[in-house]
């Protein structure tokens, strides 16, 4: 079932996945740059009004960059 959380719900969250963050950094990257593209997809709910995110989309991308760094990394640590 597909979770719609708050930019509040998303400093824990992301605690839970052992990601420490304040809720200004979140607020910073929930910000569109002048592009009007934002760090993370966070979008404005049509009813209240308050960003939101998708709980698995928000875990996914942390999972994703972190196998990417761990494949492009120089030191084989795929073998322990």
């Amino acid at each position: 079932m597909t979770q719609y959380i708050t930019i509040d719900e998303t400093v824990d969250t992301l605690a839970e996945i052992g990601i420490s963050m304040k809720l200004s950094q979140l607020k910073r990257a929930a910000e569109p740059d002048a592009t009007g593209h934002r760090k993370l997809p966070f979008f404005k709910d049509p009813i209240d009004g308050r960003l939101k995110i998708e709980k698995g989309a928000l875990v996914s991308i942390y999972s994703v960059l972190s196998g990417d760094a761990i494949k492009s990394c120089s030191i084989d640590i795929g073998s322990r």
